[in-house]
């Protein structure tokens, strides 16, 4: 088998990058035409993005970005390279400075283009040693900048990488057992999973195996490699369900089954992004050897039967909301199992927590400690990776997990290094016992490196959490506060007790300026719903701190005993979420809480 980091050779048989599916295609006359779905003999590429995949698939792009464009330069890289297939290596152009977010949708893509990439990082089920991160850390330093993201995906994402330096950023990654292959792109993207897989005690079962064999088999796999769009998935038997499965194209959440023992409840159809949709239940019960099997079949399924027409449909969350649970399960165990059908199961325990970050102090099954700790909004210096590294060598066992909430967990550490750990970690601005506003705020990458931000994002954010602090000293309920430069959720705001969508609101002249949509109540856990919206709920961005501040103490004047901000939000009055401070008896602050009028 070849390493991940290099793409498999096509055998015999196998489906050729934009060729569409491998067996003979069966047209039915019940199934809805023109989708450009492959199952149904509509090969012909049907927009610019299908044409590019067909032309050439993502990953035969990797010798060029090696042995051509570092020597011709920037300039010369071809755009559909540059804005298409260096995806599938994890690369996308990053922002160019000094342009605002109103112009985000009028300039051209080249006028947006800086000439440096943002470049993603694969780390499947967020798992890190010390010498891996150092490596990181070293390549943030040397190569960019000394600016390093943690992401709610799991991955570590870098900047201001130049095309000259890919090379020997790609060879130190993978010197060190990392890699970039299909990082982004239109591919299977990282497997999420647990960080504190196989050290939890209470954990259903540890899905390390399923990850690491579905990554062996499958990353770099050319029959895999044009999807209709991404393809998230998390595979995980966490008891607090830290990976989201409700929000992932698959989904494989531990569960025991009566007879079978432990094993995975499947989940499909997952996804936020400007038509958010919940993942649905299969009802179908995974044994762990048959993960791998099931993964593929999901995945070919949608390759086959997913929409290529409008990128806008092109995500497995349509397909599920059109043909159901029924037919998703009915097509994948007679058209993709080899092994037969599944077994039906039980649904997954609801979460042990509702937190789901593993920030803290966490005894592990073998008697030692799992120290999870919180970045700022996610945002790390390649000085810190590297200090991080070292801690987790002189006090623990030199293993480092990221997690899905844009945190970082040293395990193995013995009871007695516990506080001197805490106590490094916090000369680091690494906190073990954060606020619960830095707990719970996560950011997107934003205006200062994304093309497609409209907002700024992480500095806000920041900025956010240090006056809430401030000004909300003794506010101990868990909150969660997603910032989004625009409305594709990367920093899923639609699930967040308050989550800020970046937007261009009318400020106090009438001029339009950085602001956010308002989506309030989202959650994820035992309830799961979409955060509630209205069209008025806006505010500028500068009124963002004094909006917070009023919205969190009209909740706890508001709140019945023991009730949840997501439950609060769900049934306060519209005035109280649009005006908060008018449910004040005393103003919030000095400053006025401002919205925008209604649009």
């Amino acid at each position: 088998m070849t390493s991940p980091a290099q793409p498999r050779p096509v055998e015999s048989g196998v489906q050729q990058p934009g060729a569409g599916p491998s067996r003979p295609a069966r047209a039915r006359p019940d199934r809805p035409k023109g989708q450009g779905q492959w199952a149904l003999n509509h090969l012909e590429p049907l927009n610019p993005n299908e044409r590019i995949k067909k032309d050439q698939d993502g990953l035969a792009v990797r010798d060029r970005i090696l042995n051509l464009y570092p020597y011709t330069g920037f300039a010369a890289i071809d755009p559909q390279d540059l804005r298409g297939r260096f995806r599938w290596w994890g690369l996308y152009t990053q922002r160019r400075e000094g342009i605002d977010g109103g112009r985000t949708a009028i300039l051209e893509p080249e006028e947006l283009d800086a000439p440096f990439f943002m470049q993603r990082i694969r780390l499947d089920g967020g798992r890190m040693t010390s010498d891996q991160l150092r490596v990181i850390a070293d390549i943030s330093t040397r190569y960019g900048r000394d600016v390093a993201d943690v992401t709610d995906r799991q991955n570590i994402q870098l900047h201001w990488i130049r095309i000259e330096d890919v090379p020997a950023v790609w060879g130190a990654l993978e010197d060190a057992g990392m890699t970039t292959a299909e990082a982004c792109g239109d591919t299977p993207r990282v497997i999420l999973g647990c960080p504190l897989a196989g050290v939890d005690s209470e954990e259903v079962l540890d899905a390390t195996p399923q990850i690491l064999e579905t990554v062996r088999r499958y990353v770099g796999d050319t029959s895999l490699s044009n999807l209709p769009r991404k393809f998230k998935t998390s595979i995980s038997g966490c008891p607090d369900h830290c990976t989201l499965h409700e929000l992932n194209d698959v989904a494989f959440v531990g569960v025991v089954h009566p007879e079978l023992g432990p094993g995975y409840d499947l989940w499909v159809g997952g996804g936020l992004s400007t038509n958010p949709k919940l993942g649905v239940r299969l009802g179908a019960f995974v044994p762990p050897e048959r993960v791998p099997e099931a993964w593929l079949g999901v995945v070919q399924l949608f390759r086959d039967y997913g929409y290529r027409r409008l990128r806008t449909r092109a995500r497995l969350k349509f397909l599920v909301a059109d043909k159901g649970a029924e037919w998703m399960r009915e097509t994948l165990e007679k058209e993709y199992l080899t092994g037969g059908p599944l077994p039906d199961g039980p649904p997954p325990a609801p979460p042990r927590i509702e937190g789901r970050d593993h920030i803290g102090v966490h005894p592990q099954r073998d008697g030692q400690f799992a120290v999870g700790f919180a970045p700022r909004a996610g945002r790390m210096t390649g000085t810190a990776l590297r200090a991080v590294a070292d801690l987790a060598d002189r006090h623990g066992g030199g293993r480092i997990r990221a997690t899905a909430q844009q945190k970082l967990v040293i395990l193995d550490v013995a009871g007695a290094a516990v506080e001197p750990l805490t106590a490094a970690l916090a000369e680091l601005d690494l906190v073990v016992s954060p606020s619960v506003f830095r707990r719970g705020t996560m950011a997107c990458t934003g205006l200062e490196f994304c093309k497609l931000a409209i907002v700024e994002t992480k500095g806000r954010a920041i900025d956010l959490i240090a006056e809430l602090e401030r000004r909300l000293p003794d506010f101990d309920e868990p909150i969660g506060i997603n910032v989004n430069g625009c409305p594709n959720a990367c920093a899923r705001f639609q699930v967040a007790d308050i989550g800020l969508k970046g937007s261009l609101v009318a400020g106090p002249d009438g001029e339009m300026v950085e602001g956010f949509q308002l989506h309030l109540g989202g959650h994820i856990g035992t309830r799961s719903r979409l955060g509630r919206k209205s069209r008025g709920l806006k505010i500028t961005a500068d009124a963002l701190v004094d909006y917070v501040e009023a919205l969190l103490r009209a909740f706890t004047a508001q709140r019945a005993a023991g009730e949840s901000f997501a439950d609060w939000a769900e049934r306060a009055e519209e005035k109280v979420l649009v005006e908060p401070a008018s449910a004040l008896v005393e103003p919030a602050s000095a400053a006025v809480v401002g919205t925008a009028p209604p649009v």
